[in-house]
């Protein structure tokens, strides 16, 4: 059953990744996670040894390649930021942070396909890290998403105003005790982990909507 957070809202940067590039639109699941612990999550066919074994091997790989070059490379619990606002306490751990001299880059591995997503949750790293781990204070930090067979980078002005500004306003929407906006679709509710327990409207039909005509 739902626990109300009792330290205030707590988000972390995978959720918001997905709200600002779009690839989820339902700011209510955002909200409902951020003040929310122990909710019941639907059964899934997700195979997660499969995926953390093969998550594990690129992060070793990506690791063992910066050390090669000469970077100092801290990885995953060792990255983990809270930092926190006047609203809401923003968290995040990425995979790896690789630093040689002033260079200095977020990285995290991706083992599916690439996703706008990706490039955002590396942003807020880069938003974020700064002001949260004390190693990094007043450095900045470029990002690298990295796949199997490619990578993408993020350069550090990608952080500007408006991406702050963007990103400050979801987190204040998240973090407001009116609850956000519900957005039930097939497509929205088919990857959530909120079940009707706590959300009377999740759709559970997989298919989209159809209807037909003779115009066309």
């Amino acid at each position: 059953m739902a626990q109300r957070r009792s330290g205030g809202p707590y988000i972390w940067a995978t959720t918001l990744a997905k709200l600002l590039a779009s690839e989820n639109s339902c700011e209510w699941a955002g909200w409902f996670k951020a003040h929310h612990q122990h909710w019941t999550k639907p059964p899934s066919d997700f195979d997660s040894a499969a995926w953390m074994l093969e998550h594990t091997a690129l992060v070793n790989r990506e690791r063992e390649e910066r050390e090669r070059t000469g970077y100092t490379v801290t990885t995953e619990n060792q990255n983990l930021f809270r930092l926190k606002g006047s609203s809401a306490t923003l968290a995040g751990k990425p995979d790896l942070i690789a630093r040689k001299g002033n260079d200095i880059v977020a990285i995290d591995a991706k083992t599916g396909r690439p996703s706008p997503a990706h490039r955002v949750q590396l942003m807020i790293y880069q938003y974020a890290v700064p002001k949260a781990l004390s190693e990094y204070q007043g450095k900045e930090l470029r990002g690298q998403v990295t796949y199997p067979d490619s990578s993408a980078d993020i350069p550090a002005s990608a952080v500007d105003g408006a991406f702050i500004e963007d990103l400050s306003g979801l987190i204040r929407r998240l973090a407001s005790e009116t609850p956000a906006r519900r957005v039930p679709s097939a497509a929205e509710c088919r990857f959530c982990d909120i079940t009707k327990d706590d959300c009377a409207d999740r759709i559970e039909d997989r298919h989209a909507a159809e209807g037909s005509t003779t115009d066309f």
